[in-house]
């Protein structure tokens, strides 16, 4: 079932309040896979984030009834899941150990980035592997709070205020943090782009 032909996450929330799972299943299916990336992005370990993904769909699930409809259930799910993952890591307070098998797809995938380095073009052959490795290296030298808003921003494509909502900050925290972030990546990454 696609999500043109589920009902709106207002109805999905108040049949799943009054005790139709069925409804949260629904909600599950369509934000699970989001909220997935938003976490593999801030640990860079699967086994990690499918933990988690439980963890905070389970939360979710038990404070259901505690929703009001202040925010959408998509702020609320999204804000749920950044601070259990960010806490998540703080308590870890351990660099993640990255596996050279444990490639995201995403920058295998980009159109724009398999133009640049198609072995036709002039521009050098990129090893995949290599580049992915190091831009998950390069995230998790950001601290988690600054992981946070460039996987919502970069990755995900959300606006500053949807990231301020989320987080609860101002939106110029969220300009601030990701201004931060992407000059530490830039920094991060130089050594790589002058191979």
């Amino acid at each position: 079932m696609d999500d043109q032909n589920l009902p709106d996450d207002e109805t999905l929330v108040r049949q799943t309040q009054d005790g139709d799972t069925r409804a949260f299943d629904l909600l599950w299916q369509k934000y699970s896979p989001r909220i997935y990336a938003l976490i593999y992005n801030m640990t860079a370990n699967h086994d990690d984030a499918n933990d988690l993904l439980l963890e905070i769909f389970a939360k979710a699930y038990r404070s259901i009834n505690g929703f009001r409809g202040k925010s959408s259930f998509y702020t609320w799910i999204h804000a749920i899941a950044v601070n259990m993952t960010i806490n998540f890591v703080k308590k870890r307070g351990r660099r993640f150990q990255m596996s050279l098998d444990d490639l995201d797809a995403n920058v295998q995938n980009d159109k724009e980035f398999i133009d640049l380095t198609a072995p036709n073009t002039p521009i050098r052959e990129v090893d995949l592997a290599e580049l992915q490795q190091r831009l998950n290296e390069a995230m998790m030298k950001l601290s988690v709070e600054h992981r946070a808003v460039v996987t919502m921003f970069d990755i995900q494509g959300m606006p500053h205020a949807e990231i301020a909502k989320i987080l609860g900050i101002p939106e110029a925290t969220v300009r601030s943090r990701l201004f931060y972030a992407h000059r530490q990546l830039q920094n991060y990454l130089e050594e790589f782009r002058k191979k």
